[in-house]
């Protein structure tokens, strides 16, 4: 068993500030055409130094989500079809966007039980418990099985996007996931910091996740706070 720690191998500082960015401008919370603050101002929002902050606009600029002019400022330029690297994570505030964070609750390597939907080829998996956050927010609890033939995860050096670390460190990429969203109950193994206690109706999301097999080799379940948050899916 893997004890609980927040995870080792973080994005990077200006990384974070990117996606949060992103997330804001897919959420419509910084719409198109739209001047951000003087960098100076937008970085003491985001807590991070000017350097760092036009880091992370250079990533805004080349993913086409940004447009830079001289002397003029920033302009934010919507592009639905940008990708980024919370792309697959479909829980967003209430408000909108957020940028998503996780501490790791335990990790370790069980017999696949009874109740999973099938996935994978082996009969044990890795599972993962983890308390999620938007905007440093706790705001779900999911439980996530990666099917033990498709590698092993090192809990040394996991990082909060699973499926960055699968393709860096697993040489795997998820290509598709289908998600089935309901109601569901907080597991007794959530901690108290999620805020709903076990038994408590919460929103509910069960995802298959693919490679590049025919078959999934990730299957995860997610309880969500439904009075912080909502699941969101933009057609593109």
């Amino acid at each position: 068993m893997y004890e609980r720690h927040d995870s080792a191998a973080a994005l990077p500082i200006y990384v974070q500030v990117s996606e949060r960015l992103i997330r804001e401008i897919a959420a419509g919370r910084l719409s198109d055409g739209e001047r951000l603050p003087p960098e100076r101002q937008l970085a003491a929002q985001h807590q991070v130094t000017v350097r760092t902050l036009r880091k992370s606009l250079k990533i805004l600029e080349e993913k086409g989500v940004l447009e830079r002019i001289q002397g003029s400022g920033n302009y934010v330029r919507t592009d639905p079809t940008v990708q980024s690297v919370y792309s697959m994570f479909r829980i967003e505030l209430l408000e909108g966007g957020g940028l998503p964070t996780a501490t790791f609750l335990d990790i370790c390597i069980c017999q696949k039980p009874a109740d999973l939907p099938k996935f994978g080829t082996s009969t044990h998996g890795t599972r993962m418990r983890r308390l999620r956050f938007l905007n440093k927010i706790p705001t779900a609890v999911e439980e996530i099985w990666l099917d033990a033939d498709s590698g092993v995860v090192n809990a040394d050096d996991v990082s909060d996007s699973l499926y960055r670390y699968y393709q860096m460190k697993l040489g795997f990429w998820v290509s598709r996931a289908e998600d089935y969203v309901s109601i569901g109950h907080t597991p007794d193994w959530a901690p108290s910091e999620f805020g709903k206690p076990a038994g408590v109706a919460t929103g509910y999301i069960e995802r298959l996740s693919w490679a590049q097999d025919p078959y999934p080799i990730e299957y995860s379940r997610t309880w969500f706070d439904p009075d912080i948050a909502h699941y969101v899916q933009r057609l593109k």
